[in-house]
């Protein structure tokens, strides 16, 4: 009996220290979690240090008289334009100077929407290229076509991406603006109601702003205008695999497939007899995509006649990423195996095959686009593999960085910090510095539904620590978190309904937070070295 009743002690210990014991701030202190955190800490502080020497870069080249940043330092160094400079380069200053640098972004980079917006808007808030040596619209004729797709454009590779973090802004309502007049004067006439262009690429970006702003403004003409493209591709003579002849599936075509897809994931929701619909149409787009579209590691050619399966252009897409976030949304919505499964074959292809790859000619923006799709669904599928080929590639990316904080000197130099910018959220879990400094590193690890914290800094620093929220719902208002083009994936979300308790490991403290108070930011003050917190939900 007595034996037994020391078995049952025994037992009840080992439970005990097995349950609790990790949780305790002495144990922790020594994890080799934190080692992680701290690495991580490490490449986020880097990251973020280029992106802010990437904008100090390009605003030593802004024109002098306008402030506005030309579209390239060499070719067309004398315009500003909708397509390239607004839509590509200038919203991820933005964005940078809003994590780094406070006073510049309500400052010149707010003084910089203003300019743009007073001097470039020339068909209602749509705007032309402008030109700083005629301080005048660079074409005297307004080419209506032109200003149509550069206003689709800047609306869904830069100012969508922006209002994704920031929510409510000046620059979300300028891209409302610009999105309501485009439909204003939708000029191309169809069976289904007037469409803004014939352009695939327009056309596709459109379906894709328009399904998420649907959600964010709850205002239903976003979701009759989306419906007329849908209507138009896939009710109509424009099916992409059973009209075309040349489905382009990278970059300037490929925005149709997931377009289509996320309005297919808002009718799902919204309008559930339109997606019935639509359902066995998509399929077909998808299915067929998948039999002829892509190579044996299961990445995407370039270009396919999806008709007889010619391959037109063998290169690798290295915006495969953004075709699979199609893939991937309608395997959430109905189960379909073969799209997860074929996100996962490309994924599992990356670190064996794709290693220092040549995505775009040696451009960094090709490593930019190919290691945002495979971030944003490896946030999805944590396949350990992708883990390793995107800490690689990144390494790649960021080596083509000039002294001079310019990457390569043309527009594309956005989306470098664009890509890095999702890189350093993946590596500190979607927690933030305010106010941020070059010194200070911030890293984070998950354990289950743990977060381990590393805080770093060279010099005495006060200020608040910033956590993410689950923006799908809080920014957006979408009924759920469909892989998105260019979206910033979320990582450790605080739930505004819940409570956490943040441990200080170093000082063996803990203190309790609303998911809203660590939204809004935690006071923190730190002296010169590192500091971990446990952030755990409170029971």
């Amino acid at each position: 009996m007595i034996h037994r009743f020391y078995h049952l002690l025994i037992f009840m210990a080992v439970f005990f220290l097995t349950a609790c014991g990790t949780n305790q701030p002495s144990e922790l202190a020594n994890s080799s979690g934190f080692n992680q955190t701290a690495r991580n800490a490490e490449l986020a502080n880097e990251g973020l240090e280029r992106c802010h020497q990437f904008v100090a870069g390009w605003l030593e080249q802004a024109d002098p008289e306008t402030g506005l940043i030309p579209r390239n330092l060499e070719e067309s160094a004398d315009i500003w334009n909708a397509k390239d400079a607004a839509a590509d380069n200038y919203p991820f200053m933005v964005l940078t100077t809003a994590l780094t640098d406070q006073p510049m972004f309500e400052g010149r980079m707010m003084e910089m929407l203003r300019t743009e917006t007073e001097l470039t808007s020339r068909w209602d808030a749509l705007p032309d290229t402008y030109s700083f040596v005629k301080n005048d619209f660079a074409a005297e004729q307004i080419d209506t076509a032109d200003i149509m797709f550069g206003a689709s454009e800047y609306i869904k590779d830069g100012l969508l991406p922006l209002t994704e973090w920031l929510g409510a802004s000046p620059w979300s309502e300028r891209m409302i603006s610009i999105l309501d007049d485009m439909w204003k004067h939708a000029p191309v006439e169809t069976p289904y109601g007037n469409l803004v262009s014939t352009n695939v690429e327009v056309n596709g970006e459109m379906l894709q702003t328009l399904s998420r702003i649907y959600w964010m403004t709850d205002d239903q003409k976003y979701l009759d205008w989306a419906i007329r493209l849908g209507d138009y591709y896939l009710l109509g003579d424009q099916h992409p695999t059973q009209n075309f002849e040349s489905l382009r599936l990278r970059d300037h075509g490929c925005e149709v497939v997931s377009g289509l897809c996320e309005l297919y994931a808002t009718v799902h929701f919204a309008m559930p007899e339109k997606k019935q619909v639509y359902q066995e149409l998509l399929h077909t787009m998808l299915d067929r995509i998948l039999e002829v579209g892509r190579n044996e590691h299961g990445l995407f050619y370039n270009v396919v006649n999806p008709q007889t399966g010619e391959i037109l252009n063998e290169g690798v897409a290295d915006n495969f990423g953004y075709t699979l976030n199609g893939f991937y949304t309608v395997y959430q919505l109905d189960s379909v195996e073969a799209y997860r499964e074929a996100t996962l074959k490309a994924l599992n292809s990356l670190n064996e095959h794709y290693r220092n790859f040549d995505w775009e000619n040696g451009s960094s923006d090709g490593y930019a686009d190919a290691i945002e799709g495979a971030l944003n669904l490896y946030n999805r599928e944590p396949v350990a593999s992708v883990a390793q080929w995107l800490d690689s590639e990144t390494q790649v990316m960021w080596a083509m960085q000039q002294e001079s904080g310019i990457i390569e000197g043309w527009h594309g130099d956005g989306n470098f910090a664009r890509t890095t910018i999702m890189y350093c959220f993946w590596k500190s879990q979607g927690v933030t510095a305010a106010p941020w400094r070059s010194d200070i590193q911030l890293g984070a690890v998950r354990q289950g539904d743990d977060l381990l914290l590393s805080l770093t800094t060279d010099q005495p620093w006060e200020g608040k620590l910033m956590f993410d929220s689950p923006r799908h719902q809080t920014v957006m208002n979408l009924p759920t978190d469909w892989p998105r083009i260019n979206q910033f994936p979320e990582w450790f979300k605080a739930q505004e309904d819940q409570q956490y308790e943040v441990v200080n490991v170093n000082q063996n403290t803990k203190e309790i937070y609303t998911g809203v108070q660590l939204q809004n930011g935690i006071p923190c003050s730190a002296e010169p070295g590192e500091h971990r917190f446990l952030v755990r939900r409170a029971t």
